[in-house]
């Protein structure tokens, strides 16, 4: 009796969400917002922004967006299991980089260290100064307390982080934009706020300033340089003001080499890869694996790259270091929970990022809150400017990865 009566509970739920999801989706202007005014241009239209090398970022593959609603909300669309919880070993203080290191006399050894926190947070530390990508420290991404809940807890400890100089926001959806995570460190730590037109409305509604850049404009902060780059994706909260506000990439530039963090990105033309390698080299990068399949056998989709474009991204940056995020720990699409760095090993395989002299470029998986040291650039591996990476042949790659073992991944 009981138990019928809290599945009928979970399925009254269930509706509610479906109904509330549709609704704002046929209803109501009073939801829209204005975050940004401007002159229009090649990437803003005079009311929304748009993606200059085409949209493809409408509705996901395989249906309408209300569908797509409908089946997250119901878990129906035959998707592999995912785990309801996954062991985190937390970062401790001891763990991170002491507060008190010194910068290095020869700036190409300044020490830099890694967390990630889960999904696009990332925690990058360098001497005086600690930069924070996307803090999302809630158990659910999304409004009201709904949304996909977090199956990894953070890295770190909100209580153990250090203090935070620099965050970084990529675009306004919620997995990405936490007010409530932001109002916390801020009210702590006043960090220094870099994002893309429009976000900093959102953020200065909840009592925070920001510093709102374009594409191809930056910011001097504390002994970086912020770059704002163009990626390819979208933004809404509420359905009815998609692309108020704009979406972006970064590049830090950094004493020792730059940090490159691909915010959340589907491939679009790719040029904006090369804006970003131009900027100068690139120690670490932060680029996303995952929720890029949303039907069976998909490889990627308008808004998100999956691991083989994530490799292809990779080698054209000409990175030293790259740590894949943005998968294991909201359940955002089709894919299995450990699919997307399984694949990348694959796509690594095929694409030759595996053995041989370029094994020191490491493009791998690691643990959630686990720091890692990421070691200087050498100066063996640096190519000189005027050489680009060979080409990636991706339809090359997906031929090498047409294997039974990489099919039985979903």
């Amino acid at each position: 009796m009981m138990g019928r009566i809290i599945k009928g509970l979970v399925w009254t739920g269930v509706w509610i969400v479906a109904i509330l999801c549709l609704a704002v989706t046929i209803v109501p202007r009073f939801l829209d917002r204005i975050y940004y005014q401007g002159v229009a241009g090649d990437h803003f239209d005079g009311a929304r922004f748009f993606n200059p090398d085409g949209e493809d970022t409408t509705a996901p593959p395989g249906g309408s967006r209300s569908g797509y609603l409908w089946r997250q909300a119901t878990g129906n669309d035959g998707r592999p299991a995912w785990p309801d919880h996954v062991p985190v070993a937390a970062a401790k203080p001891a763990e991170l980089l002491p507060a008190a290191t010194p910068p290095a006399r020869d700036p190409a050894a300044t020490p830099m260290r890694v967390t990630w926190v889960g999904h696009a947070s990332v925690l990058v530390q360098t001497p005086g100064l600690n930069i924070l990508t996307d803090p999302v420290w809630s158990d659910r991404a999304g409004p009201f307390g709904f949304g996909p809940k977090r199956v990894a807890a953070p890295g770190i400890a909100l209580a153990d982080l250090p203090k935070i100089d620099l965050i970084l926001i990529s675009h306004n959806h919620y997995d990405h934009l936490d007010l409530s995570t932001l109002r916390k460190l801020y009210d702590r730590d006043r960090p220094a706020i870099v994002t893309s037109l429009g976000n900093d409305a959102i953020l200065r509604s909840a009592g925070m300033q920001a510093t709102a850049l374009d594409w191809r404009q930056a910011e001097r902060i504390g002994g970086a340089t912020v770059h704002v780059v163009r990626n390819h994706h979208w933004s809404s909260r509420w359905f009815v003001d998609r692309n108020r506000a704009l979406w972006s990439a970064f590049v830090v530039e950094l004493p020792g080499g730059n940090l490159f963090f691909a915010g959340d990105t589907g491939m679009g033309d790719g040029k904006w890869v090369e804006e970003a390698r131009a900027l100068g080299p690139i120690r670490l990068a932060l680029i996303p694996i995952g929720a890029f399949r949303f039907q069976p056998g998909q490889m990627a989709s308008g808004a998100h790259i999956g691991p083989v474009d994530a490799l292809d991204v990779f080698q054209r940056l000409g990175a030293w270091r790259g740590v894949p995020i943005h998968w294991g720990t909201f359940r955002l699409s089709y894919e299995g929970w450990a699919t997307p760095p399984r694949l990348l090993t694959a796509a690594k395989v095929c694409g030759g990022e595996s053995g041989g002299g370029v094994a020191n470029r490491r493009f791998a998986a690691i643990p959630i809150g686990r720091p890692y040291v990421v070691p200087p650039i050498n100066e063996i591996f640096l190519p000189p400017p005027v050489i680009v990476p060979p080409p990636f042949d991706r339809t090359a790659v997906l031929r090498c990865m047409n294997t039974p073992e990489v099919r039985a991944l979903r």
